[in-house]
């Protein structure tokens, strides 16, 4: 069946979304502003003061205020569900995005004093890109998003720049990382389990087992774990039980596992799931870029000075208002600049 035209165009909306949450997650593993209803004389003189220095590069109220609305807008909306309308959860919300935005803010400046000491600077088609993507993020706010931020194209850039730079800091930090990853290291297994606690209905279960007992009809009167069904790859489940269940075969079950956590049975459903490990090793190629990036960072970042402005930035709220929408600054960087790593 063709789909309407009206269908295609909140498809493609949602595609944009999800892909600017995930960029806009990226940089981070994942650790209140001026949405405020105040003096907007008052809001417009504190603008210019900086709410976060580190190692002598700051970020202004206005600029730090382009990344919480945006953290605002696309988080703020969980499966078509409007968390800022949900009273129980508004001040975990609000809490949430300013925490986020000061660790990414903190993230990114340290990232590129980091870069700076290592003589790494963003060359011309580099600049030549955030400009453009500038220029294109710029031109998408509506007048009551340019009022409330007060940014210039000018700024838009500054944090393109800021953001670029510590794209390539951490391209040049993982470049030597091995990105092969064999089939056994990143297979993902689909099975059945079983798991109790007592001894004897492991023996009860291994003795119907034995007998030709189904599965699937013994999981749903013994297992006490929360799944019968589970994918797993390696480093999920007990030594013990890892050790058994990937010497499977299509079709065949473990006998008895006995772990600190209580008896395992294990039924092999596809002992290769070539999707989920073609996944899986991306993930661990990611995993190993962390732990090389990571490395250098966390050593370098204890050595700079950082400070946070708390009086300022208190002053300010993050709440969801109508006017302002902006949720793209993520995905035009993706766009222009391309994915960060």
């Amino acid at each position: 069946m063709v789909r309407s035209k009206k269908r295609k165009n909140e498809t493609n909306k949602h595609k944009k979304k999800t892909a600017a949450v995930l960029c806009a997650g990226m940089l981070l593993s994942c650790l209140c502003t001026g949405c405020g209803k105040g003096d907007p004389l008052h809001v417009t003189q504190m603008m210019s003061k900086p709410v976060l220095k580190v190692d002598g590069q700051s970020y202004s109220l206005s600029e730090a205020k382009v990344y919480l609305v945006n953290y605002q807008n696309l988080y703020g909306t969980v499966a078509g569900v409007d968390l800022w309308q949900q009273e129980a959860q508004v001040g975990l919300l609000e809490e949430y995005i300013k925490n986020l935005t000061v660790a990414q803010m903190t993230k990114i400046l340290s990232m590129d004093s980091l870069a700076k000491s290592r003589d790494i600077a963003l060359e011309e088609e580099e600049l030549a890109n955030v400009e453009k993507a500038a220029k294109a993020y710029y031109e998408s706010l509506n007048e009551q998003e340019l009022a409330y931020l007060e940014v210039s194209e000018a700024d838009i850039q500054k944090l393109y720049e800021d953001y670029a730079l510590a794209q390539k800091l951490y391209r040049s930090l993982t470049v030597g990382v091995n990105s092969e990853v064999s089939d056994d290291e990143a297979r993902i297994m689909d099975a059945m389990q079983i798991v109790v606690s007592d001894s004897k209905k492991a023996r009860e279960i291994k003795k119907a087992l034995a007998s030709g007992g189904d599965f699937s009809t013994l999981a749903s009167s013994y297992n006490e774990a929360e799944e019968v069904k589970i994918q797993f790859g390696r480093g999920e489940l007990p030594q013990e039980v890892e050790k058994a269940a990937f010497a499977l075969d299509n079709g065949t079950a473990t006998s008895s596992i006995k772990t600190d956590d209580g008896y395992y049975f294990i039924y092999c459903v596809n002992k290769f799931n070539e999707e989920l490990t073609d996944v899986n090793k991306i993930k661990i190629v990611q995993k190993r870029e962390k732990e090389a990036f990571g490395d250098v960072y966390d050593a370098y970042s204890r050595t700079i000075a950082k400070k946070m402005y708390q009086d300022t930035w208190n002053s300010l709220r993050a709440e969801r208002l109508d006017e302002l929408n902006t949720d793209s600054f993520f995905a035009v960087y993706q766009e222009y600049c391309g994915e960060l790593s």
